[in-house]
């Protein structure tokens, strides 16, 4: 048996972060996956760039996410191909601001990121990306045309895919592969503001995979303050947004 934690969206939330990383010891994983969108909203950007680098360290594979682009390059329509109108002044004030709390080494690290990454245990490949497989920025989000659905998550052989990008968990298990939506650690808008992550245990000798959704309490009501204490545009949304796990605009 192989156990994977995978975790996405984290935006800057060091302490929903670290309240994963807690949890790791008792979860026990053999492998990490963290799926993008790591600085983008949060407080602490920075210590956040340097918590993953650390578990990069020690083997965990990290990805790209949409917002990683906007942050690293000021790309917006690369980022929020959605909004090539024009971006809303709260968003880009917060792109802007993350990117600025950012150094030139960490810059660069967001920019050697790849899209996607893969695992094999036996026949049972995986596959880790941000939003679906061959695009950072088309989200397998619940509501999509089941016909769609299948159509993205068959853009690789891989029997497992795992992605973030919506901020609502789930598992779903189409038979031939199975869907696994890590949600949001730091941001997420499924109704739970507690941080999400994602166990995946991969039998490869019975050629089975269980995926459970699971979730790591920490002080939300600090990361709200905070945010409503750096004041940009937007801030005093996103803080409702940590304290309830429900986005708010």
């Amino acid at each position: 048996m192989t156990r994977v934690v995978v975790i996405s969206d984290v935006h800057g939330n060091i302490a929903a972060l670290e309240a994963i990383v807690a949890r790791l010891p008792k979860v026990a994983p053999d492998q990490v996956a963290i799926l993008g969108d790591h600085v983008l909203f949060g407080p602490k950007p920075t210590e956040t760039i340097d918590l993953i680098r650390k578990l990069q360290k020690g083997g965990a594979l990290v990805t790209a996410g949409t917002a990683d682009i906007g942050v690293a390059d000021l790309d917006y329509a690369a980022s929020f191909p959605g909004l090539a109108g024009g971006l809303p002044p709260a968003l880009k004030a917060s792109v802007e601001w993350a990117s600025d709390e950012l150094d030139d080494d960490r810059i660069e690290w967001l920019r050697s990121l790849p899209s996607e990454r893969r695992l094999r245990y036996g026949e049972i490949a995986l596959t880790f990306c941000h939003a679906s497989p061959g695009s950072r920025t088309v989200g397998l989000t619940a509501d999509l045309e089941p016909s769609t659905t299948l159509e993205l998550i068959s853009q690789t052989d891989s029997r497992v895919v795992a992605v973030g990008f919506t901020h609502v968990a789930r598992v779903k298990d189409y038979g031939w592969k199975v869907l696994v939506d890590a949600g949001s650690a730091g941001l997420p808008y499924d109704g739970d503001p507690t941080a999400a992550f994602a166990v995946i245990d991969v039998d490869a000798e019975a050629k089975t995979i269980v995926a459970e959704i699971h979730r790591a309490s920490y002080d939300n009501d600090a990361v709200s303050e905070q945010l409503i204490a750096r004041g940009l545009p937007g801030d005093a949304y996103r803080a409702a947004t940590v304290r309830t796990g429900k986005l708010v605009r």
